[in-house]
This record gives structure tokens, C-alpha cells and sequence, in this order.
């Protein structure tokens, strides 16, 4: 076994949370430009940052009509991410309306706890920050800390910070001092600079000026670039103008509604904007500490929008392309960093003539030549053909799903070998790749765990892709995937519609986080996926769930009456859930015969009749041997 497979064992959390930094990107020059200043902000923390790419659209345009445009971006950001400042930054999509900008910024700084948001002075109109009241801004308003950066010229043109930069920070004892102090030691540590305080005597007497120095200097403990400070008399905005001439960067707080400052202060910063040689920084401190705050803290108008913009939004910010992730050491970064451990599972039946090729190309790809993987494993469900001698063969270690957990008995259906692997495998985040692919590419892998390695509130990743459908010797484009178009979809549009944007929600390649797969029940036959993804809905929201492009699949294409049994069970669980639901009951009894309509030359037309039936599996953390299993891994794990 695999070391690093074994479970973490349990320890209580660290009392120091993680720090969470957000730059906001309209512009990738523009966030590439702040992205080192923001990287230094958090270098002595236990830190996160996230690129928030923002795109607002018209008002009555569709933002779904921008998901291949916040893929592009994503993955431009991405690409310059690797190539430039390899790190595990991870990059996020923002769609609203242009009046529902803030709105969706917001949530996300409350959703996901927010610490600090960066932001270039020509994000989201910063202009305006120049009138009355600069205390009214939006992005001024938002709940955390925020850095608003304005580069002089030659930083915005080359994007490279230059060094032996003097900073100069006027220091007026307001609740933003500390954060103007921290990005002053940070932006001081990128360029090799120095830092000049600032005090202004005005209207103190020299003996207050004094006490109240005295009293700062304990707080400049550990910031080695704080290099000298100024007591200067007059009045504030004079002093800041008379010193500035002499540092290339300046550093000033906004001001809150109560500050004397609030009416001189718009006035102030235009006349700063006006020489493009300075940088002139504005910093703006959360002034309270952090809580988690109650779902009423987010504007009514987020939680009250309609259905369809609901799932509009879903799919422009939650749908990928898998080229996103084709930086696979990139992934590993962001494995490591979460020290996570990931399985592939391969579900397979009779597959020999394309199951090697699926293992190999896998194999090679994403375990010996970048480690994504940690383990993978053929669950097979009692092939009659040399599916499992081909994959022991190359290495694979081999399960037969009704010899697995033989005390909870066994039952037919991939959902039932599915169910059972949760068992054999032993990942934190579980992968499933169907073995009747031809023209399989690491992007199978790789495209559906890329959503869950950057975006931990992501639970669960479907992917999608054209399936062409073999007539003879040709490939018909677009013609795969009846059952979806027919029964699937038509079905979760009509009463499941928060899932309605989910291109395949019936596509064999998908994966998970193993906290949140094992809490899920299982259906056993070809009604598993549409299962899973109503439990997933009810259970982690919608935004729990994301899809990926992985292009085109070829695969064996079933016969009409194969599919005409897999709508039957997926009517089923859809009928299943309803009744959970609504807490009535539909059907008197549910028909599990179902008469499949049969021809031959000899006896014409003729019924079949084959039981169909959906057996829902218990969420598989509560089976004990299970739970016994997964301590008996953790406990190894801790020895080791």
C-alpha cells in the first residue's frame, strides 16, 4: 500500500485560520502588474490567494453566453501563472450584470471568508473614488481589507517593480494604520525599499506629538524597512504633498464617514493621480474583527434570483475547458499544497479490446511521468473476456465488485461497482473514467480533478464532450448521447431544473472528494449518476458542482433497446426523489418490468419482458466495514 494513500489521521484544527487574499482581475496586464505586491502581502502568513477574474455583460444579455470567455481568461491567467511565477494561485471566475458587480463580489468575500481583496486603481470605475463620498465606493464598502493600487507609468508599462524605492507613509493613528504598515513592509520587501513615517504635529502640541510616536513604535516591531520617521507641523494634506516629491510611492488610508478627512481627501488623491510617476496606494482596513457571518449578510438580491439567472451564472463561472489544465506540474503543486491524495477508479465490463490502451495512456501520463495519480484500480464487474488479466498485466491492481464487502450481498449495475469502489480505493479525491474509450487522453483525468485542485468549495465534477455516433465506417457528429438529450435532460429541466445547465449529466467520467461522495447514497444501475447529482444539489448547493470540456469521445455506442433500459431506470430514481421531495407518493407501486419490444424473420414482433430495478445503496459511511477500514488505513499512516 501506498503510503501516501493511507488516510491523515484525525488532529483538532489550528487555531491560526487561513488567510485569504482575492485579486480582482478585469485586466490580465493589470492584475499581473499587483500580483507580486499581493504575493508578498501573504509570504508571512498562513495564505491563500485566489485571481478573481470579473466580467459584467449588459443587463438582459445571458451570462451563460460567456463561459467560453471566462475559460479563455482563466486559462490565459493560468499560462502566464506557470511560465512566469510558478505558484499555486489559484484563478476564479466572476459573471453578473454590470449592476450586480458588487453584489457577486461580495458573496464571494463572505462565502469563502475573505481577508484582504486587491484591486488595480481601474477596476470597477476607481475613478469615481476621486469624488464625493470616496467613503460610498463599492469596492471601499466590501466587508475585509482592501489594497487599491494605482503604478506609476513605468510599472504599468513593463509590469516590473523597480528597486531602492522610498516609500513614504503618513500615519495619522486611524484603525487603518496597521494594514497601511503591512503593505508598506510588503511592497518594501519587493522592491528593496525603504520606509519614511509620517507625522503630522497639527493641531498637537509637540509633547502630545511626542507621547503619541512613543506610543507607535512598539507596533513597528518586525518591519526591519520602516527606516526613519518624520514629525512634520501643519495641516495633513500640505505636510503629504511637501514630503512626496521625495519617495516614489505613497501609502494613505480612506477614510471612514466619522473622519475630519472625508471632505479634503477626494481632492487630495486627484492631485496625487496627477503625476503618473508616483504609485500611490490606498488602503481601506476591515476595522472589525472577522465572524462568519449569517446568510441574511448577503443582499437579498443575490439569494432572491430567478431560477434562470441562478443557473446562468452556474454555468458561465462554473464550467470549464479542460485545456485549463493541461499544466499538469501545476496540479501536482496544488495536490501537494493540500497534501491530498487521489485515486482513479476503473469501472469496466468486457472491455479488452480498449481497456490497455486506457490503462498505458493513463499510466504513463499521470504517474510516471507527473505523479497526479496515487493509485489506479480496475473494478471490474465480472468480465467473461481477458479485461482483468490485460490489466493485471500492466500492473493494475484488479477488483471484482461482487466479491467486494461480500457482507452487504451484491447486486448487477456499473452504480453498484461504483458504490463498492468507494471501498477498494483509497484517495482523498476519487476519479472514475469509463474503459470503452478510444480515443482516451490524460485530458479524461487530468480536465475533471483541475476544478477540484483549485477551487475547494467544488464537491463534485462532471464532464461533457461531442460524441459522435458510428454509422458503419462513418462518424456522425453530435449524434451520441440519446439518452441524455431524450430522457435526462428533458427530466431535470422539468423538475430539477437547478441542474439544467449540465451539458452530460450522464457522461461516464466524473470525480469527487471522497467527504463528500461517501455521505451520498448510491443507485446501483444506470440511474447512479442522475442520482448523484440531485443528492449532491440538495445536499452542497449547486455551486458544489461543475462540469469540464474534455473535446470528443469515442466509444462503443449502445443498441436502441440498451437505452430504452437505461431511461427506464432513470425514470426511476427521478420518481424516487420526487417522492422524497414532496413527501407523497406518485406511484401505487412502481412497475420494475418493463416489455422490451422485440423482432425476428421467424416470429415477427414479440415481447420481452426484464426486470429493471434501481436498489438505492446507504451512504457507504455507514457501513461499519467501511468506517473500520478507514481508521485501520489511518492508523498506518500514522505510524509511518
Amino acid at each position: 500500500m501506498n503510503q501516501n494513500l493511507l488516510p491523515k489521521k484525525e488532529t483538532a484544527p489550528s487555531q491560526k485560520r487561513i488567510f485569504r487574499v482575492v485579486l480582482l482581475e478585469t485586466n490580465v496586464q493589470e492584475a499581473m502588474t499587483i500580483l507580486p505586491l499581493a504575493e508578498k502581502f501573504i509570504h508571512n502568513k498562513v495564505g491563500r490567494l485566489i485571481i478573481l477574474s470579473v466580467l459584467s455583460i449588459p443587463a438582459g444579455e445571458k451570462l451563460s453566453q460567456m463561459a467560453a470567455k471566462a475559460s479563455r481568461l482563466r486559462e490565459e491567467m493560468t499560462t502566464f501563472l506557470s511560465s512566469e511565477l510558478p505558484s499555486t494561485i489559484r484563478v476564479r471566475t466572476l459573471v453578473r450584470t454590470e449592476s450586480e458587480i458588487w453584489e457577486g463580489i461580495r458573496e464571494i468575500i463572505i462565502k469563502d471568508k475573505v481577508d484582504a481583496v486587491f484591486a488595480h486603481w481601474n477596476a470597477f470605475s476607481i475613478a469615481s473614488l476621486q469624488s464625493e463620498p470616496i467613503q460610498d465606493h463599492p469596492l471601499l464598502k466590501l466587508p475585509c481589507e482592501v489594497i487599491i493600487v494605482r503604478p506609476s507609468c513605468s510599472v504599468a508599462e513593463t509590469g516590473i517593480w523597480g528597486t531602492d524605492t522610498d516609500i513614504l507613509l503618513p500615519v495619522r493613528g486611524t484603525l487603518n494604520s496597521s494594514l497601511m504598515l503591512r503593505v508598506s513592509d510588503s511592497l518594501a520587501r519587493l522592491v528593496d525599499g525603504t520606509v519614511t513615517l509620517l507625522h503630522v504635529s497639527s493641531p498637537m502640541t509637540r509633547e502630545i506629538t511626542d507621547q503619541y510616536a512613543a506610543q507607535f513604535t512598539p507596533a513597528l516591531y518586525g518591519f526591519e524597512k520602516v527606516k526613519r520617521s518624520l514629525i512634520v507641523k501643519g495641516e495633513l494634506p500640505d505636510a503629504i504633498l511637501q514630503e512626496v516629491a521625495d519617495h516614489e510611492t505613497i501609502i494613505i488610508g480612506a477614510s471612514d464617514n466619522e473622519s475630519q478627512s472625508a471632505a479634503w481627501l477626494p481632492a487630495f488623491i486627484s492631485t496625487l493621480l496627477e503625476d503618473e510617476s508616483k504609485t500611490l496606494i490606498l488602503v481601506k482596513d476591515r476595522q472589525t474583527p472577522f465572524t462568519a457571518p449569517d446568510v441574511s449578510d448577503i443582499p437579498s438580491r443575490i439569494r432572491g434570483f430567478p431560477l434562470a439567472v441562478v443557473v446562468d451564472k452556474w454555468f458561465a463561472e462554473n464550467t470549464y475547458h479542460s485545456q485549463e489544465f493541461a499544466d499538469l506540474k501545476r496540479l501536482l503543486a496544488f495536490k501537494k499544497e493540500q497534501d491530498l491524495t487521489i485515486s482513479l477508479g476503473l469501472p469496466a465490463l468486457n472491455e479488452e479490446e480498449t481497456v490497455g490502451n486506457v490503462i498505458t495512456t493513463v499510466q504513463n501520463e499521470l504517474m510516471r511521468r507527473v505523479p497526479l495519480l496515487d493509485e489506479i484500480i480496475l473494478i471490474d464487474s465480472g468480465s467473461t473476456d481477458k479485461t482483468r488479466q490485460i490489466a493485471r498485466e500492466l500492473g493494475i491492481q484488479v477488483f471484482v465488485h461482487q466479491e467486494v464487502l461480500p457482507e452487504t450481498g451484491s447486486f448487477h449495475g456499473k452504480g453498484e461497482a461504483l458504490w463498492k469502489s468507494l471501498h477498494v480505493l483509497s484517495g482523498d479525491i476519487l476519479a472514475w473514467v469509463d474503459t470503452d474509450i478510444k480515443n482516451i487522453h490524460p485530458r479524461f483525468v487530468y480536465g475533471i480533478l483541475g476544478p477540484l485542485l483549485v477551487n475547494r468549495r467544488i464537491q463534485y465534477v462532471k464532464g461533457f464532450y461531442r460524441r459522435p455516433l458510428r454509422k458503419g465506417d462513418k462518424l456522425v457528429a453530435g449524434g451520441g448521447g440519446r439518452v441524455t438529450e431524450l430522457t435526462a435532460r428533458p427530466l431535470i429541466n422539468l423538475f430539477f431544473p437547478e441542474l439544467s445547465g449540465l451539458i452530460q449529466p450522464l457522461s461516464g467520467e466524473y470525480a469527487g472528494r471522497r467527504a463528500a461522495l461517501e455521505q451520498l447514497p448510491f443507485f446501483t444501475g444506470y440511474g447512479v449518476e442522475t442520482g448523484l447529482l440531485i443528492d449532491l444539489l440538495y445536499k452542497f448547493g449547486l455551486d458544489g458542482i461543475a462540469q469540464v470540456d474534455l473535446v470528443e469521445r469515442i466509444h462503443h455506442n449502445q443498441p436502441l433497446p440498451s437505452l430504452s433500459k437505461m431511461s427506464f431506470a432513470i425514470l426511476q430514481v427521478v420518481i424516487n426523489r420526487l417522492e422524497e421531495r414532496h413527501a407523497i407518493q406518485l406511484l401505487d407501486q412502481v412497475n420494475l418490468t418493463m416489455n422490451l419490444i422485440r423482432f425476428s424473420l421467424r416470429r415477427g414482433y414479440f415481447l420481452e419482458q426484464e426486470e429493471i430495478q434501481e436498489i438505492e445503496r446507504p451512504p457507504i459511511h455507514t457501513i461499519a466495514e467501511y468506517r473500520s477500514r478507514r481508521e485501520k488505513l489511518a492508523s498506518g499512516r500514522t505510524r509511518t
